[in-house]
């Protein structure tokens, strides 16, 4: 059953800000719209090559998109603390948009859809609003990139007061040294930052610079990984063996 959606008249709502920032009648970006009816804990990441190049993490909350800029990205390593500056409320349909938005509007540039999928609230039953208003999210990601336990911490007193850190807690999905950089493709689309920005159309296959050197895409759904070939795959198997030929009896031959 599909989630009812309000609008939000310009000026008011949660999404007041989104709505200032854009003209929708310039911009491919869809219009403010607050999903009523509990929805499915979506998140998403999206690679936004805008005036620095940086990733957007959101997580549904309340009917929106809560979302922060993180410059280098969300990572699986956790030995490291990623900065994430909070910004303001997306709608839930922006978690599927990917394409360019156009020279001299708000965010100008292309927009990859880099992960998506659903989050489990963690944090001792302690609402997801309750545990913003506190500065000290926690949650377990269910993404094509992203799996585990994250946490997201305010950063209290420090400059304009939208200064967050997104942590990667230890768990069986942690990965020391994993690269962001090493898995740049789309998975709405398959296509690279550069392709989408060319406005290419969506790959049937990837390339090694698309991410997965073995994967192949299946249009709308998640690549699969191709299970590596055993020694005995990679000859190719022997054909059927030919019976030796028969040997003929000796003739004996009787001197005088």
């Amino acid at each position: 059953m599909p989630r009812k959606t309000t609008s939000t008249p310009k000026g008011s709502g949660p999404l007041a800000e989104y709505d200032a920032k854009r003209t929708f009648t310039q911009t491919p970006e869809p219009p403010p719209s607050v999903h009523s009816t509990p929805g499915a804990n979506y998140f998403c990441v999206q690679r936004h090559d805008a005036t620095r190049l940086h990733y957007d993490f959101r997580l549904e909350i309340d009917g929106v998109l809560k979302s922060w800029a993180v410059p280098k990205g969300a990572t699986l390593d956790p030995t490291v603390r990623h900065f994430a500056a909070h910004v303001e409320d997306h709608p839930i349909d922006y978690g599927s948009f990917e394409g360019n938005i156009p020279a001299g509007n708000y965010g100008a540039g292309s927009v990859m859809l880099w992960d998506r999928g659903t989050f489990d609230l963690l944090g001792d039953g302690v609402p997801a609003l309750d545990q913003l208003a506190r500065g000290d999210l926690k949650f377990r990601l269910h993404g094509e990139k992203l799996n585990g336990d994250f946490a997201i911490v305010h950063m209290k007193g420090r400059g304009k007061g939208n200064e967050w850190l997104l942590i990667k807690k230890r768990d069986q999905y942690a990965q020391p040294g994993w690269d962001v950089e090493a898995h740049a493709w789309s998975v709405l689309s398959g296509r690279t930052q550069e392709e989408i920005a060319q406005n290419l159309p969506a790959r049937k296959s990837k390339k090694k610079t698309a991410g997965a050197t073995d994967a192949v895409w299946k249009s709308d759904r998640p690549a699969a990984r191709r299970k590596p070939a055993s020694a005995t795959s990679i000859s190719p198997a022997p054909g059927p063996r030919r019976p030796a030929p028969k040997k003929k009896p000796r003739t004996r031959t009787s001197h005088p």
